[in-house]
């Protein structure tokens, strides 16, 4: 038997507000998705003025980051052509997400869930998702 530990409704919705929080002090608007260990959607916030197209786009960021236990911005790194992960963004139906601003979030070394973050430019979505982490991070470790 296994026990897994993810978050709960508290803890995301306290991740999305730690990036809603930096997403306003930068003054862009941000979808945000909060992810369990699997990928599955636990949270999602889509700001007033959040992108149409950013919405799917935050989901799987959070799934990726969440999936793969890595960054997506990581991902990103190892997706280009002659590198060890070249194609991994058309996998699984185009899931996989390799663009800055996709997160794992951990507890004690292991991964709990995922955020991702997209309305912005990538830096600015790894920043947001950050932003995130860090609101939690005193619960984590």
């Amino acid at each position: 038997m296994l026990t897994i530990t993810r978050l709960d409704i508290d803890e995301a919705h306290a991740l999305i507000a730690g990036a809603r929080a930096k997403a306003t002090e930068i003054e862009v608007p941000m979808c945000i998705a909060v992810t369990d260990e699997s990928g599955n959607l636990i949270a999602f916030e889509r700001m007033d003025g959040g992108k149409i197209t950013s919405i799917q786009l935050a989901i799987d960021k959070a799934f990726t980051a969440a999936g793969v236990k890595k960054s997506t911005h990581a991902l990103g790194e190892v997706n280009q052509p002659g590198m060890p992960a070249h194609g991994l963004s058309s996998t699984l139906g185009g899931r996989m997400v390799v663009i800055a601003g996709g997160l794992p979030v951990h507890s004690n070394g292991e991964v709990i869930g995922g955020i991702g973050v997209s309305s912005g430019s990538p830096a600015q979505d790894q920043e947001v998702a950050q932003a995130g982490i860090d609101a939690v991070s005193k619960f984590y470790s």
